[in-house]
Formats: C-alpha cells, sequence, structure tokens
C-alpha cells in the first residue's frame, strides 16, 4: 500500500524545504492495514543532496551543473548591463558565454540523443566545431562590426 505526502505538507509541519538539508530527509507515514486496527509505520527517504562518499565523477558533474547555473545567472545579469554600459568588454564576455552556454546546452542534448562510440564521438567533433565557429564569428562581429551590444539596440530601434 503506498501513500503519497505532498511537500508542503511537510513543510507546514515544521520541516525544513529538502533544498536546504544535506542529509536525508525521512518522513514516517501512518499507513492503515485492512485487516488489523492497528497502524504500521513506513519511512519514506528523499535524497537531497549527494552522498557523502561520492566519486570523483559525480563530483565533477556536481561542479559542470553549478557552473552551468552560475553561467545562466550571469547571462542574466549581462542583458541590462550590455544595455546600460555597452562597450568591447561586455561584448566580448557575451560573445563568450552565450557560445559556452549553448555549447552546454547542444551537448546536453547530444548526450540525451545520441547512442553509439562512434555517433558520440563524431557529434561531440561537430559540437566543438560549432562551438568554435560561433565564438569566432561573435568575436569577428564584435571587432569588425558595431558589437553584440549595439546590434541588439539597433533591432529595437526600428
Amino acid at each position: 500500500m503506498a501513500a503519497i505526502v505532498r511537500l508542503s505538507s511537510v513543510c507546514r509541519r515544521g520541516v525544513q524545504p529538502l533544498f536546504y538539508q544535506s542529509t536525508l530527509l525521512a518522513r514516517p507515514l501512518v499507513v492503515p492495514n485492512k485487516h488489523q486496527e492497528q497502524t504500521y509505520l513506513l519511512t519514506a527517504r528523499i535524497h537531497a543532496s549527494q552522498g557523502l562518499n561520492a566519486s570523483s565523477g559525480s563530483r565533477a558533474a556536481s561542479l559542470h551543473w553549478t557552473a552551468e547555473r552560475v553561467l545562466s545567472i550571469l547571462l542574466l545579469a549581462m542583458g541590462p548591463a550590455a544595455y546600460f554600459h555597452p562597450g568591447p568588454a561586455i561584448d566580448y564576455s557575451l560573445a563568450a558565454a552565450l557560445t559556452l552556454h549553448g555549447h552546454w546546452g547542444i551537448g546536453q542534448v547530444l548526450t540525451d540523443y545520441v547512442h553509439g562510440d562512434t555517433k558520440i564521438k563524431i557529434a561531440n567533433a561537430g559540437l566543438f566545431l560549432l562551438s568554435t565557429v560561433t565564438f569566432a564569428g561573435l568575436c569577428y562581429f564584435n571587432y569588425n562590426d558595431v558589437g553584440i551590444c549595439k546590434a541588439i539596440a539597433l533591432l529595437w530601434s526600428k
């Protein structure tokens, strides 16, 4: 027999939310048996974070996940900065951040949908080529034309 406990009901009873804990959250559930009047105590465990004995591969994946989130937040901050203070530093920062963001995003799609050793190697080579050409093109545009910030401002002005 299964029981579902909503996170909001757990939080209202004084248990800290999952995202603020570094250990397992154990929430006892009481399930009545149909044939008897007494209840049985079950324990539901929800993993809120990685275990303490994580291998180096999972640590690298965790750092990569954190870097993706930091880059996303930086991209959100670069929008207003590019609008209020356009310049070469912001242009080249946007070129690097947008290229890296796209590289990581397409890399995740390739991880999910490309299978087979040879296909994965070809897809990764194509991804590196695409990312290199993208970054080089954005840098070329920044150096030889108006730059990313002013180009977007020109698009909005018309």
